[in-house]
């Protein structure tokens, strides 16, 4: 009987071995050699490919890009979207209307968008330099500095992601039971203590595992950089992603493309078995 159960895993363990393990193996064998994309031919180059990585300056830069990133757009993006979510959680007229406002860039293409959103940057005619002298500030170049088109790309991730993180937040908040914010009113608790004492501690399981899918989804952000600034200027905003990206396809050296996608496979593992860690160790559950 147990035998014949494991054959209804066949159609789920086949894509898995054909889509992600085997493709995995491969990339991670790919590694080793000098592989160039076209040649039918390589040679193995044992761990050449990841010692000139990490001797790299712009694999040290793709990295310091990519912290930045990831902590630009995660902390923001979960804060905002709990602000909304408190906020179109409550009984208010048309909130439904307010969800799919500020769900509908979710679901927009982000090739479409990001187009739409490199405009609203242009530094002559962009509205975004017109909101900045409309509240009396200096405009700024955007995609067009060093200093500010990282900003640019996580101002555009955040909008993004936003409402997405909102719909999981106003799930958890449904959640919370009345009689927790009854019992915290009877021992005198304000709104504020409301807020740190009772909502944050419930709903911490969904923060958790939001910061997770948002941190993976950091590391591999490339759609809106390829489009926006092509990891430049200056590589500014080169994130270990494009750096992948732009060795494969670009310089055709996919062995050492596939040691920057191991190590990028490697340091997710590593964030998610961290955070799976600490959410059971601090999190408290209902």
């Amino acid at each position: 009987m147990y035998k014949r159960s494991y054959l209804f895993l066949v159609p789920f363990i086949i894509p898995l071995l054909l889509f992600w393990i085997f493709p995995l193996i491969l990339a991670f064998g790919i590694s080793f050699t000098d592989w160039d994309y076209i040649s039918p031919s390589f040679n193995l180059v044992g761990f050449n490919n990841y010692t000139q990585l990490f001797t790299d300056p712009n694999f040290i830069r793709a990295v310091k890009n990519t912290v930045v990133f990831g902590l630009g757009t995660i902390f923001p993006t979960l804060a905002i979207g709990l602000g909304l979510a408190m906020m179109v959680s409550k009984k208010l007229k048309s909130s439904k209307v307010y969800q799919m406002i500020f769900f509908s860039p979710w679901l927009t293409p982000t090739v479409a968008v990001a187009l739409v959103w490199s405009w609203i940057y242009d530094p002559d005619r962009g509205f975004a330099n017109y909101l900045l002298g409309f509240v009396g500030l200096e405009p700024l170049p955007w995609l067009k500095s060093s200093e500010t088109a990282m900003l640019g790309i996580i101002i555009f991730t955040i909008w993004k992601s936003v409402g997405w993180t909102m719909l999981f937040y106003i799930g958890a908040l449904e959640k919370v039971p009345e009689s927790a914010y009854e019992a915290a009113t009877i021992d005198g608790a304000n709104a504020l203590s409301k807020f740190f004492h009772v909502t944050l501690p419930l709903i911490s399981p969904t923060t958790f595992f939001l910061l997770i899918i948002n941190l993976i989804q950091s590391i591999q952000a490339y759609d809106q950089i390829q489009i926006m600034t092509q990891g430049g200027p200056g590589r500014s905003t080169t994130t270990l992603l494009y750096l992948y990206y732009e060795r494969a396809f670009q310089n055709f050296q996919m062995g050492a493309a596939n040691a920057v996608a191991i190590v990028i496979l490697v340091i997710v593992v590593l964030l998610t078995l961290l955070s799976t860690w600490m959410s059971k160790r601090f999190v408290h559950y209902e």
